[in-house]
């Protein structure tokens, strides 16, 4: 819809979604670090200011590269969830801290379910703009209430600013994710694939020497060596991979006609309404994950998160063609979302300083993008190499493609095996005077 009414060619409306994700990437580590130095409260509400001018000038597009434009700066949002996990380490009692960082990380996939399940009627009985008018009104009140009820974290971490280690990881991810993103037009084993994923993984070897020798690098290396965090952006890339090609996935496969002889034909809002049951079961299993957490521990939810969303990818790559199984395995997809979710954040937490909080949850967070940008399109290239007649896939792609998603899932719950049992703290904790409360 936005192609044709903006009369955009396919590949400069890709960059709707790909300008996006390149910004979030690069940002929120970047801005994650600016929280730890200069005060995460303030960082927050800045971030949210900027988040609700580039969902103006979305709603406000009329071109699309006033519309990509508004999707960069719209990038600015992916650091708010690393800097709410810090404002809760800082602020809550020890106790309810982990329930918190449950609760705030489930969120993030119960938006990606809501936002997909109310885009159909919205594109169906009004039009694009509308997508960003409605989030414009919620940005606005968060911004509000983060000014008058967020307290300013007392934990900063004073510093330089390492530009030159800001530049290289800019460098790497945009090589790394533009050859990604564009692998499914290019194809995999095309060279300017191969060329632009490979110079990523060069950049990212001079970033990660360049930041071992700097004096103060904006991610310290010898944290990300840390087991309790390496094996967690592990699981985190993994888990990304799953829980982002389902939102490809199904809504596609329910909208393929039925003529085909194993699509629904549904509609666009019906195709969401597939994804309700998800949403449903995150809103319910959030509350109580952060405390069974807390019971048996986030390495235990994480390794049953990802497992029982492994067994929502193989119920629809053996049994999706009824409407009940694919219900039922977008609620079993929920349930282990959110118990995966609740335990991510809340593992690197248990194992860094609390000064660099928000820098190690962002850079957790920037591997579930990356993780849900390869596993996005390792699903479309599934589909797109099965393309026959009338343009349409054959069952066996679809098949392929949510068995790529229960295996993905299936070594998320390896790694989360090889994240520490009992996380011990890297730091020296502060102590406590005598007679202190």
């Amino acid at each position: 819809m936005i192609q044709e009414e903006l009369s955009a060619s396919s590949t400069a409306t890709a960059w709707v979604f790909t300008g996006y994700l390149l910004s979030a990437s690069i940002l929120t580590p970047i801005v994650g670090r600016l929280g730890d130095m200069f005060g995460k409260a303030r960082t927050l509400v800045i971030s949210l200011a900027v988040l609700c001018v580039g969902v103006l000038m979305a709603a406000l597009a009329t071109s699309i590269e006033m519309l990509i434009v508004a999707r960069i700066i719209q990038g600015s949002g992916g650091a708010i969830f690393p800097l709410a996990f810090g404002i809760i380490r800082d602020e809550f009692p020890a106790r309810r801290a982990a329930q918190g960082i449950a609760m705030i990380s489930a969120i993030l996939g119960i938006g990606g379910g809501l936002g997909i399940v109310l885009a159909g009627p919205i594109i169906e009985n009004l039009d694009y703009h509308w997508l960003f008018w409605f989030p414009l009104v919620s940005v606005v009140a968060a911004t509000a209430a983060a000014i008058f009820f967020v307290p300013e974290s007392p934990i900063k971490s004073p510093g330089k600013i390492d530009w030159a280690g800001s530049a290289l990881l800019s460098c790497w991810l945009v090589l790394l994710l533009l050859g990604i993103s564009q692998a499914s037009d290019w194809g995999w084993g095309d060279p300017r694939t191969l060329g632009l994923i490979l110079a990523g993984m060069a950049m990212l070897a001079v970033w990660i020497g360049f930041e071992e020798r700097v004096r103060e690098p904006l991610v310290d290396m010898v944290m990300m060596r840390v087991r309790g965090v390496w094996t967690v952006n592990a699981a985190a890339f993994l888990v990304g991979a799953g829980m982002y090609s389902s939102f490809i996935l199904i809504p596609e496969f329910t909208e393929t006609p039925a003529s085909t002889g194993y699509g629904y034909g549904s509609s666009v809002t019906e195709a969401g309404l597939f994804l309700l049951p998800a949403t449903v079961a995150m809103m319910l299993v959030s509350p109580i994950a952060g405390s069974l957490a807390s019971r048996t521990g986030p390495r235990i939810t994480l390794i049953a998160g990802s497992l029982v969303t492994s067994a929502a990818f193989t119920l629809m790559t053996v049994a999706h063609g009824a409407h009940f199984n694919m219900y039922v395995a977008t609620a079993l997809m929920g349930t282990g979302i959110a118990l995966a979710f609740s335990s991510l954040a809340n593992l690197i937490v248990e194992v860094v300083p609390p000064e660099q909080t928000a820098v190690a949850t962002g850079m957790n967070t920037v591997m579930r993008t990356l993780g849900g940008s390869v596993g996005g399109q390792i699903g479309a290239s599934l589909i797109a190499g099965t393309v026959v007649a009338a343009s349409l896939p054959t069952e066996k792609g679809f098949t392929l493609a949510f068995g790529f998603g229960a295996g993905a899932c299936l070594l998320a719950a390896l790694a989360s095996f090889a994240v520490p049992r009992r996380p011990r703290p890297s730091f020296d904790p502060v102590p406590i005077p005598a007679g202190a409360d």
